[in-house]
C-alpha cells in the first residue's frame, strides 16, 4: 500500500520512486529545481533524501548489469 511521503504537496511514496527512476535526481536540492514535489518545508527531507539514495543505489546496480 501507498504511503504519504510529504504531506504539504500529498507525495506518494510509489509516485517519488517512479519520478525517482526515471529522472536523474542525486539530491534533495536537484529534486526541487526540476520538480514541485518538494517545496522545502522540511517534515520529509529524510524520508526524501532516502528515496534519492535508494533511486541511485537501483540506477548504479541496473548500469552494472549491462
Amino acid at each position: 500500500m501507498a504511503e504519504v511521503v510529504c504531506l504539504c504537496n500529498e507525495v506518494l511514496d510509489v509516485d517519488l520512486r517512479e519520478y525517482l527512476d526515471t529522472h536523474s535526481i542525486d539530491s534533495i536540492d536537484e529534486l526541487r529545481e526540476q520538480a514541485s514535489i518538494c517545496n522545502k518545508c522540511m517534515q520529509c527531507q529524510d524520508l526524501v533524501e532516502g528515496e534519492i539514495y535508494l533511486s541511485r543505489v537501483r540506477r548504479q546496480r541496473a548500469a552494472g548489469q549491462f
